[in-house]
């Protein structure tokens, strides 16, 4: 056989086919390799003096930087070298209070921890996490791209000013030409300093189009009861023109110098001030809970979206971040922001009450007990008390109407028929008159108590001190108490029985039994074609008690534990005067003397009333006369 021999061309040939086949499977791998340089993340800790780098990992390099500077540089323009040399990591500011995770890719807050509190089944509080919120900046450049700042890599940079720790996460072109986000976040504070700022981007960035501002966030939900949470205390707060106002759920406005949005959700809100007055803001609210699903996620979606003004060519924003609770005696700290307004402790009177008045004794008692159920307990004793006199006079009013209501039977005995309707009016009110009765006296102190009733109804259910606070069987006094879980759900009355709401409806029915015969006391005797008064009382002592059962079995606990003690105490009021303090004999000799005493001038007032009461006689006699 003939012995083969070495062939040096096919061999030269193998090694150039080997070569090309190498370079072909390199120079074509998968777009994923396009993403380069190191993957980091920097946490930063504001009651520290130092900085760590906890992970690095170094991503595959494109394997051919000229075809990826062409691409980039295509599509990004001046920007290029931001995603050339952009890096996937994150910085963490913290301190005591609150978490904020930076991401570089779009400079923006990708999470925000509440610290030192709960979501209602124990987890950590968040604000933003999983992509639930975005900030970007839309801009148009001169070399005609349109560029989103979230789809953008910042480089950041970590610095401290005294105890104040600063991140500046910066979208550059080049060393002095870029956008920066700058956050300084100050020890034991909820609220970041936050500033948007341009330099040497006048020739960059497109003046003559618009720049847009978008906020969106989508709020989770963090209380057990969905329902009052996203329906009564979910809302879109802003100060726009120099006035704090709200937005419905399923609302968008469009409103001009405005300092602060907050996207409040019950207890907690994430706000945005600024120093320069967004204007042209168009400010959007919208519902994402379905026939209050209990096991939903988000609540409501936030949106901001706001034009950016340029100042000689250049973005200067000073603003500020806060995510934290919704607490009056924090919110009412930041002077000169009317924050403290998103705390939602009613309007008018209301609000009066609850901010002079209500918080003032609650934090008083605070400083001495640590139980909220007995601070509670003893706020109403103290509300009690003060409202006591207004009882008394109410129940003086219907023991001096007891005394004569005998009158008033003769007087309708006197004047029977409809003829005689004005005549028997006229007659009684002089006799009321001349005993120094009024049916006003009685009806302004209830009314006077309405106020306090509605004043109330506002402070327990906001009041961030009560949250996740137990008392007896309450594991939450600023939400429902439940004793059983039903089967299934009732129309209005919900899925669980709780008991604090059924002891508020028992009490409420034995006050109004009580009250019924001071009431039927305060009424004048049944007149000719007047619907009986004291029918309608019966159905009412029945329907309120049922009515309070089912509105509040979804309410706060606080609430319904405060209308049941309340209720227990004006009994127990009620009980003292009737007995002890109104005397019917010496009420009843001091009408005598009252009408033994000269007539008092009549008012102007009382005149026009008397007068026209006259006239009207005069016109049914002549009527009556007419006919016959």
């Amino acid at each position: 056989m003939e012995q083969k021999k070495f062939d040096l061309n096919s061999f030269i040939g193998m090694i150039l086919l080997a070569g090309i086949a190498f370079w072909w499977i390199n120079s074509n791998k998968p777009d994923e390799t396009i993403d380069t340089s190191t993957k980091t993340e920097q946490v930063v800790d504001a009651t520290k003096n130092t900085s760590n780098t906890i992970t690095e990992k170094t991503l595959p390099v494109f394997a051919n930087d000229s075809l990826k500077q062409v691409a980039f540089t295509n599509k990004l323009g001046s920007f290029a070298q931001s995603a050339i040399n952009g890096t996937e990591g994150t910085s963490v500011l913290e301190n005591e209070l609150v978490k904020l995770t930076i991401s570089n890719k779009g400079g923006q807050i990708i999470e925000a921890q509440i610290k030192n509190y709960k979501t209602h089944d124990s987890l950590p509080l968040y604000m933003i996490k999983d992509k639930n919120a975005s900030f970007n900046i839309n801009f148009s450049t001169t070399e005609n791209r349109t560029l989103n700042t979230t789809d953008l890599f910042f480089d950041p940079t970590i610095s401290k000013n005294g105890e104040n720790t600063i991140v500046s996460m910066k979208l550059k072109v080049s060393d002095t030409q870029f956008l920066e986000y700058r956050y300084e976040m100050k020890p034991n504070e909820y609220m970041v300093n936050f500033a948007i700022r341009s330099q040497g981007l006048s020739n960059i960035i497109n003046s003559s189009t618009p720049i847009n501002l978008d906020w969106t966030l989508n709020g989770y939900r963090h209380e057990k009861s969905i329902k009052t949470e996203n329906t009564m205390y979910s809302y879109y707060y802003f100060k726009s023109e120099g006035e704090v106002d709200y937005l419905n759920a399923g609302k968008s406005d469009v409103i001009n110098d405005v300092d602060w949005v907050a996207y409040k959700q019950h207890f907690f809100s994430s706000n945005l001030l600024t120093d320069t007055p967004f204007n042209n803001a168009t400010v959007t609210s919208t519902d994402l809970v379905k026939n209050e699903e209990l096991d939903t996620i988000y609540t409501k979606k936030f949106e901001l979206k706001t034009p950016l003004a340029l100042s000689n060519g250049e973005l200067n924003y000073n603003m500020k971040w806060y995510y934290g609770p919704s607490d009056y005696n924090l919110l009412k700290t930041f002077e000169g922001t009317d924050l403290d307004q998103t705390a939602d402790l009613g309007w008018g009177i209301f609000g009066f009450l609850n901010r002079t008045i209500f918080y003032p004794v609650f934090n008083f008692l605070k400083g001495f007990l640590s139980n909220y159920g007995l601070i509670i307990i003893l706020m109403t004793i103290v509300v009690r008390i003060i409202m006591s006199p207004l009882v008394y006079k109410s129940y003086l009013s219907s023991a001096k109407m007891k005394v004569i209501r005998p009158e008033l039977t003769a007087l309708n005995e006197k004047y029977p028929g409809k003829e005689n309707a004005m005549k028997r009016q006229q007659e009684t009110m002089a006799i009321q008159r001349k005993a120094g009765v009024s049916m006003l006296s009685g009806c302004i102190p209830a009314l006077l108590q309405m106020p306090v009733f509605f004043a109330l109804f506002k402070f327990f259910p906001t009041n961030l001190s009560l949250r996740q606070e137990n008392f007896l069987w309450a594991n939450d006094l600023s939400s429902y108490d439940m004793i059983y879980k039903l089967p299934f759900s009732i129309p209005f009355y919900g899925d669980h029985v709780s008991l604090f709401p059924i002891l508020a409806s028992v009490a409420i029915f034995f006050y109004m039994k009580m009250n019924q015969s001071q009431q039927a006391n305060m009424q004048a005797p049944t007149q000719e074609g007047m619907p009986d008064m004291s029918k309608m009382m019966k159905y009412m002592i029945y329907f309120s008690p049922i009515m309070m059962l089912f509105f509040f079995n979804n309410y706060a606990s606080s609430l319904s534990l405060y209308y049941f003690i309340s209720n227990l105490l004006t009994i127990a009021i009620m009980l003292v005067i009737k007995n002890y303090v109104i005397d019917e004999d010496k009420i009843h000799a001091q009408i005598e003397e009252n009408k033994k005493k000269p007539e008092k001038a009549k008012s102007k007032f009382r005149q026009r009333i008397d007068d026209a009461m006259k006239q009207a006689q005069e016109q049914q006699a002549q009527q009556k006369k007419g006919k016959r």
